[in-house]
């Protein structure tokens, strides 16, 4: 049974702005509208060619919507929901028109108690169901804390699969390389491990880790480059943006521009020979979820910035890079914006968002477009 509070879907090519006179304004220029409204703690949400969404809730639930209609897709895998972790992200695979894969991120019962995991399906045509499903990852070891589970996934242009892993609550685990936690993990679409990553045939170190040092990573995107970023949950300040190497370490517990929720210091202070710094970092903490680096046409002075969403200070934040750095240039904040988890392009350049707040789904777009 799909839990809807009140179920308002509206195919998102139509004309939002002019059916809701009411829709508001984030800034000069751009209209906010109501795409999805009534979702139980909705975490992420993915477009597919034909104009449908799948938008995950964090109890179990995926959710196909298409043309107002909401159907429970059936074959999910079993999530453990309980703090942080349920079912989490979900992206389409590149070649979703031929093959009609995705991809899911979840909380995974394990023994000890719960683990980071992905798994790949085919959606049926219908979008009722999932086919095939199979487990392609799965964070070890498995750990009785409800927090930290990341966790986003993205494809890479050469079919290569980046999932983000937090440290799950054990901070030193983040430098340790024989277990995921802290870290980024890359596979290939069979789950098997690519020969390039950068700690295949070290002992003592997992394959498939491709970076590490990482606090808790709940938001990845690529720029046109290739380059991936991700948006990373600090302590008490020192959130960050950062600007992902292959094989590095980014400092976590060692360095740290925040301080723990104790107020006592972090670490060795905030930078330490061998860990990288971060692009920006945010202090107060901001609790950074989704990111997007924007490459659509429908707003042209936006290409190649980064958006990330605050679940703390209920805003969009929009960051200009230069280089390896950036800097938070503005900050969209309506009434819309109110615990963003996720934050997409839609096929046209328009952008859609995750307001847990409001348990919606928001389009952002010039007005009438």
């Amino acid at each position: 049974m799909i839990r809807f509070r009140t179920l308002k879907a509206i195919f998102f090519h139509v004309s939002l702005a002019a059916a809701l006179p009411g829709a508001a304004l984030a800034q000069s220029g751009v209209a906010i509208t109501p795409v999805v409204q009534g979702l139980d703690t909705p975490w992420a949400v993915e477009v597919l060619p034909d104009g449908a969404l799948l938008v995950t809730e964090r109890d179990g639930a995926l959710l196909h919507i298409k043309d107002g209609a909401a159907t429970r897709v059936e074959g999910v895998p079993e999530v453990q929901a309980g703090g942080q972790g349920g079912l989490l992200d979900v992206t389409a695979a590149r070649d979703f028109a031929q093959t009609r894969e995705i991809f899911l991120t979840y909380s995974k019962p394990q023994t000890g108690g719960a683990g980071t995991a992905l798994a790949a399906a085919r959606l049926s045509a219908d979008g009722a169901r999932l086919d095939d499903l199979r487990i392609l990852f799965e964070s070890a070891p498995g750990s009785s804390g409800g927090r930290h589970f990341g966790s986003r996934v993205v494809e890479a242009s050469d079919g290569t699969l980046f999932v983000t892993i937090g440290d799950r609550g054990d901070r030193p685990s983040a430098q340790d390389r024989s277990n995921h936690n802290g870290t980024i993990v890359r596979i290939n679409r069979d789950g098997s491990v690519p020969a390039d990553n950068p700690f295949v045939g070290q002992q003592g170190v997992l394959p498939e880790i491709w970076s590490f040092g990482h606090r808790n990573p709940q938001g990845a995107g690529f720029d046109a480059s290739g380059q991936l970023w991700t948006s990373e949950h600090g302590a008490r300040g020192g959130d960050e943006l950062n600007r992902v190497k292959k094989g590095a370490n980014f400092g976590w517990p060692v360095i740290s521009y925040g301080r723990h929720y104790s107020g006592g210091a972090i670490g060795e202070g905030t930078s330490k020979a061998g860990m990288e710094q971060p692009a920006y970092y945010w202090d107060p903490s901001m609790a950074p979820s989704g990111l997007l680096v924007y490459q659509g046409e429908m707003f042209p002075d936006w290409q190649g910035d980064v958006f990330v969403g605050s679940l703390k200070f209920d805003y969009i934040a929009r960051l200009e890079v230069s280089g390896d750095g950036a800097r938070e240039a503005e900050q969209i904040e309506t009434g819309e914006t109110s615990r963003v988890r996720d934050i997409i392009e839609a096929p046209d350049g328009s952008i859609l968002f995750v307001s847990v707040g409001d348990g919606a789904i928001y389009r952002m777009a010039r007005p009438g477009a």
